[in-house]
């Protein structure tokens, strides 16, 4: 699976355009929560672009167990967490 380059830090749009092309979801919400974890953890002092959350439904997670399919979604967005992004929240839909 080709994946595009990641830009830095990561912004919901460019997380939704990588799933958009890799994962043809459809349904799709990608959420920057970072402004929620100020002062935690993995916070970067920009306030966003380091904790995300992201709800998903493709045709390519049928027949897959969730543990495999949150795998698609974290393969996907592999460039984006080597690059920084520390936590992301994922919630596959059937």
């Amino acid at each position: 699976m080709q994946q595009p380059p990641s830009p830095h830090p990561a912004t919901a749009e460019a997380l939704r355009a990588t799933l958009e092309q890799t994962l043809a979801p459809h349904l799709l919400e990608v959420i920057d929560e970072s402004a929620a974890h100020a002062g935690h953890a993995g916070a970067n002092a920009q306030g966003f672009g380091s904790h995300f959350r992201v709800r998903i439904a493709s045709e390519r997670f049928q027949g897959l167990s969730r543990v495999a399919a949150h795998r698609l979604v974290y393969d996907a967005l592999r460039p984006y967490i080597d690059a920084g992004l520390h936590a992301l929240a994922i919630e596959i839909r059937r």
